[in-house]
């Protein structure tokens, strides 16, 4: 099995170099550029011979210029219990990683799209990576004893369509609407699915006449 060139020798310097070609990938992203790997190593200020030792072309670049954002939960552990504050938090939350990370977040959902559904976990962009399903599934954790009927996971899945960079690429680029109202809408909408799932679980539970 090959050693990956940055686990061998100077490993720290190679990743200060690796580092410098993400950080220069991503302020060309910022400046509305989607760079290449010369471009990236020009901007950074090494040779392009070196910069393809480390990413062999541009999608891999790209990947690596995407936030990896591993925190397991949106909330803090002084959560509130009620379920709609709680969703809320976590789309306020989501919709500032849109607004902050955007041009990556729209160069992953083009490399996500390129891939198609069936690219190896090793190259997954991270769009596919379903954290946000576990971000919005925590905020709605409470519905497991007050409304156990609804199942969490489809509700999630339903907010998360609504609050994504797809979503939000859509809002901004199509329908022409603000940031700021593009981050509101989708925290209604959130909280409009919410009200619709525990309306319908109300419904269901009534006795027939």
């Amino acid at each position: 099995m090959a050693v990956p060139y940055e686990s061998t020798g100077r490993v720290r310097q190679k990743q200060r170099t690796r580092n410098a070609l993400v950080e220069a990938a991503r302020s060309l992203l910022e400046g509305g550029h989607t760079p290449t790997v010369e471009q990236a190593a020009d901007a950074a200020g090494i040779s392009r011979t070196t910069a393809y030792r480390y990413f062999p072309n541009q999608k891999h670049l790209l990947l690596a210029a995407i936030p990896i954002i591993d925190r397991p939960s949106l909330l803090d552990r002084d959560a509130p219990d009620d379920v709609h504050a709680r969703l809320d938090l976590v789309i306020t939350e989501q919709t500032k990683i849109l607004r902050e990370w955007e041009p990556q977040l729209r160069a992953a959902l083009r490399v996500s799209l390129e891939q198609g559904p069936q690219a190896p976990p090793d190259v997954r962009p991270a769009l596919r990576q379903g954290r946000a399903l576990t971000w919005i599934e925590d905020a709605l954790a409470p519905l497991a004893e007050s409304h156990p009927q609804i199942v969490r996971r489809r509700l999630a899945v339903a907010i998360r369509a609504g609050c994504g960079i797809e979503a939000w690429v859509w809002m901004v680029d199509i329908a022409a609407m603000p940031r700021p109202e593009a981050a509101t809408l989708m925290r209604e909408s959130a909280q409009a699915l919410l009200t619709a799932a525990l309306a319908r679980n109300c419904t269901s539970s009534r006795p027939h006449p």
